[in-house]
């Protein structure tokens, strides 16, 4: 039994009087940097959950500006990735994924489409879920694998650990530091730095954004997911904005390290190779992509599969994709009320683009809390 030390005082992440002195801080940082905007991205589904449904951005200076960029992994899945799954779910081949990857849209259907037709899609929680599904049977079955870093290492345990050889990965895991490259490079961002996710620097350890740092000169503050993390992540990011000062600051330091896990960095890469490719509405990202290497080219379903897209074009693609702003809003170029099927012909139980698919699209969080999610003040900040 643990005993905790009396004199000790219990560190509380929704702590509604911490919260209201940090967004205090905030508001004088931000009014002495002077400007009548000041606009910073956090790149994780997560910190917008976080956001959204304690009330954060009520409680923010009206000149700051957070955006969430391309931090959602099912809504940067790109569509002829999508297609692959369809494609192979359609030709009589088991597919399991995760469920928020089914509604994704493809060229013209998504995986839900394809499972009313008859196709056998399987919803699993984890990479080991659909082990133990291939394991029970002689047929095959492909795991449609997507997420980031911290997913890609599951993936990659997964692959190391002899899985039967029924069991196939189709890839769609990307990596997160290649694309703060592209967002800080677009010629029309306002970025001007980076609130990074916690969980995936757990992973990768915070030095991996020196490189980037040094070459565009934009602060990158690692934060938790807990209110207080997030406002003590926006006060520190505001502070190296306002003193000129670009460096990575360690904001979640109860988890994240310099070095990161190395353990699973070593089978992240033992297994994966990056590569180049696009994610979906944002632009082609070098090395944004992680695949299979050709020591596991047994297990690849693109290697393994004959994969045929062309049964797809007779189906014609919807007439409102084109008006979807998904790639705006995940650049941080757009907002979701500047979309005109924002809450209208796209909802949840019928999105038209990714972004309102899954639970941590910008879309779906948003229309989830009531448009643009400013709620309840400071007195819901921290609220349970």
């Amino acid at each position: 039994m643990t005993v905790r030390d009396p004199g000790l005082t219990e560190l509380k992440f929704r702590d509604p009087g911490r919260a209201r002195a940090l967004a205090g801080t905030l508001a004088r940082v931000v009014g002495d940097i002077g400007r009548d905007r000041v606009s910073v991205m956090h790149v994780c589904g997560s910190h917008e959950q976080a956001i959204a449904r304690f009330g954060l951005r009520a409680a923010l200076p009206r000149t700051l500006d957070v955006i969430m960029g391309p931090g959602c992994p099912v809504c940067i899945t790109d569509v002829p990735e999508v297609d692959e799954g369809v494609a192979l779910a359609r030709q009589g081949v088991r597919v399991a994924t995760y469920g928020d990857m089914l509604k994704v849209p493809g060229t013209s259907m998504s995986l839900a489409d394809a499972q009313a037709e008859g196709a056998r899609v399987e919803v699993v929680y984890s990479v080991a879920q659909a082990v133990d599904a291939a394991r029970r049977s002689d047929e095959p079955l492909v795991f449609f694998a997507t997420g980031f870093e911290t997913t890609a290492v599951a993936t990659a345990a997964a692959v190391l650990q002899d899985p039967p050889p029924n069991f196939f990965v189709l890839s769609a895991h990307k990596y997160i530091p290649p694309v703060m490259e592209i967002v800080a490079e677009m010629p029309e961002t306002r970025v001007e730095g980076f609130l990074a996710a916690g969980h995936a620097a757990t992973i990768t350890g915070w030095g991996v954004f020196e490189p980037l740092v040094a070459r565009h000169r934009l602060p990158v503050v690692v934060a938790g997911f807990e209110p207080l993390d997030i406002l003590a992540g926006l006060v520190k990011l505001a502070e190296l904005i306002r003193d000129g000062r670009p460096s990575v600051e360690n904001m979640f330091p109860r988890c994240v390290t310099k070095e990161g896990n190395l353990r699973a960095q070593e089978r992240l890469w033992r297994v994966f190779r990056p590569i180049g490719g696009r994610w979906r509405g944002i632009a082609h990202v070098p090395n944004g992509n992680l695949r299979l290497r050709d020591e596991w080219a047994h297990l690849d379903a693109r290697r393994q599969f004959d994969i045929d897209l062309h049964r797809l074009c007779d189906h014609a693609p919807p007439a409102l994709v084109e008006a979807c702003l998904c790639g705006d809003i995940m650049a941080g170029i757009k907002a979701p009320t500047d979309c005109g099927l924002f809450g209208r012909q796209c909802v949840p139980g019928a999105p038209v683009g990714a972004c309102m698919v899954s639970s941590e699209g910008t879309c779906r969080i948003w229309y989830q809390y009531g448009g643009h999610p400013e709620l309840g003040g400071y007195g819901a900040v921290c609220a349970r």
